[in-house]
């Protein structure tokens, strides 16, 4: 089993919120070396953190936290294989680019693959595909 966070799920793992025991329990059940993000996942988490907090301390610690869990995660590149996939998936699915990539990125995975997120437009897309979602 492969278990995919998208950024979403990235975060929630840091985040005191209602989905962070939903993301923690997919961490823990998930095999040590199966659990997997695209490599965009650091670059949106990194970005989001302004939004969640104003307090320069919390938003350092929070992206050391983010940063040393990223080293536990086996990354997909995003490579011209996975943005061609993503732009096949943005013509056939309501998507926006950074949700296609994550999508696609999993795409690439050995079935079955549990696709972790808390974004409700990329769920239906993943059950599409054939995904195990986990979510709120």
């Amino acid at each position: 089993m492969t278990v995919f966070f998208d950024t979403s799920a990235v975060i929630a793992l840091h985040v005191e919120t209602a989905v962070r025991r939903i993301a923690l329990d997919a961490l823990t059940t998930a095999p040590a070396d199966a659990t997997c993000v695209s490599a965009l996942a650091l670059t949106e988490a990194l970005a989001l953190i302004a939004k969640l907090t104003d307090e320069t301390a919390l938003r350092a610690d929070l992206e050391d936290a983010i940063r040393l869990q990223w080293d536990q995660y086996a990354v997909v590149p995003l490579d011209q294989r996975c943005l061609d996939r993503a732009a096949q998936l943005m013509r056939e699915q309501p998507l926006r680019l950074a949700d296609a990539l994550h999508i696609a990125a999993a795409d690439r995975l050995p079935r079955p693959v549990t696709f972790v997120t808390f974004d409700p437009t990329q769920i239906p897309v993943a059950l599409s595909l054939g995904f195990d979602v986990v979510s709120n």
